[in-house]
């Protein structure tokens, strides 16, 4: 290869927005990584995916994207629309724009930045499986595990995970056993509860249940999100999240340091306190941990991480409670914003928030390359 060809930089088609009612978050996170990415090393396709699914070729502008709680970003259909590769012989993405096709050239690596259902959940994955595009991220049967907290908690306790009590029930058993499922939740599990839908994220639906009355409406807002939800006994105990990232080919994945939520208003951390409200909530990082804690959270979150068979990155969410940790979630595609948990976790690591999207981008040409 000439050198030449090896300053050539290596094209990445960064993806957002989607369908899912994490839409906004996952253009504010496309927002930090327009802004970071190495232009010197990388060439960037920005795509946007609106909320009705079509692909379109976006600003490449971070500013356009970022978050603010007055006007919360949005992918606007503008009339293009991108095509894929039509076969795993080439890896070419062209634009449709005014009736006419033009490439945009050979991409070497998707970054997909789509939260929730229809993009961190295994769809995203394997369209792009489909046509030969490596990305970064897990693949598409880690990524469906991890989006479905059901599905999370069975693999999990399979391998000997502690994760909190409860149990998933589905729309039609509601519809039908709605007075047979309140009295199991509070014989079984008792008040406070919480209901949440199986694949949704940043708390979107979760409702905090006091007492039996409250528990039908919580059901209506989890069952807008999804077929089948969580109903899981209230833990008291600290919050705390590890950031996990994958390592090259034969080595094991790399635990952060433990960042810790602190509620300052409401009761638990919901997306407004999350992304709407800055005084809400405070995230500490690093979390106040003895040596022996933050090494047993991060060997925990590294054995949920293989147990799910996850690549790339996840931020694992424990609480810690007098029984010691347990997990909440895992999220195979976190919030990535440059004030984020996961991005602020390995800057506490030593690693910035550049240096982590250029991580992620090499450790997944390293898996292709292998």
């Amino acid at each position: 290869m000439t050198d030449a060809a090896e300053r050539q930089p290596i094209t990445v088609m960064v993806v957002f927005g989607g369908r899912s009612s994490e839409h906004q978050i996952s253009c504010a996170t496309a927002s930090g990584v327009l802004g970071a990415i190495d232009r010197d090393r990388y060439r960037v396709i920005p795509v946007g995916v609106t909320r009705d699914g079509a692909w379109v070729l976006e600003a490449d502008d971070p500013e356009k994207f970022r978050l603010d709680p007055e006007h919360l970003p949005e992918v606007v259909d503008n009339g293009t629309r991108i095509l894929l590769p039509d076969a795993t012989t080439h890896r070419e993405v062209r634009v449709l724009r005014d009736g006419e096709i033009s490439s945009l050239g050979e991409v070497d690596l998707v970054f997909p930045l789509l939260h929730g259902p229809f993009g961190e959940d295994g769809t995203l994955q394997g369209a792009l499986e489909l046509v030969g595009l490596p990305f970064v991220g897990s693949s598409v049967l880690a990524s469906a595990v991890g989006m479905d907290k059901h599905y999370t908690k069975i693999v999990l306790e399979a391998g000997g995970i502690r994760v909190a009590p409860g149990f998933t029930v589905h729309a039609n058993e509601w519809a039908d056993r709605a007075d047979e499922i309140s009295a199991r939740v509070a014989s079984d599990l008792g008040f406070p509860a919480f209901v949440k839908p199986a694949r949704a994220g940043s708390s979107v639906g979760v409702s905090k249940v006091h007492e039996a009355g409250e528990l039908a409406e919580a059901m209506r807002v989890a069952f807008a999100e999804d077929d089948h939800v969580l109903v899981e006994q209230s833990v008291t105990g600290r919050e705390i999240e590890v950031a996990v990232l994958a390592a090259r080919r034969g080595e094991r994945a790399r635990a952060s340091v433990a960042g810790e939520i602190i509620i300052e208003e409401g009761e638990f951390y919901d997306f407004a306190s999350k992304y709407l409200n800055d005084t809400a909530a405070r995230l500490e990082c690093p979390a106040q941990l003895t040596d022996a804690e933050l090494e047993q959270a991060q060997a925990i979150a590294v054995r949920a991480f293989e147990a799910l068979g996850c690549d790339g990155l996840a931020r694992v969410d424990f609480f810690l409670d007098a029984d010691g940790f347990l997990i909440n979630e895992v999220n195979t595609m976190p919030g990535f914003t440059p004030i984020s948990m996961f991005p602020r976790c390995w800057q506490e690591s030593g690693v910035s928030y550049p240096d982590l999207i250029t991580e992620l981008i090499e450790v997944a040409r390293s898996r292709v390359a292998a």
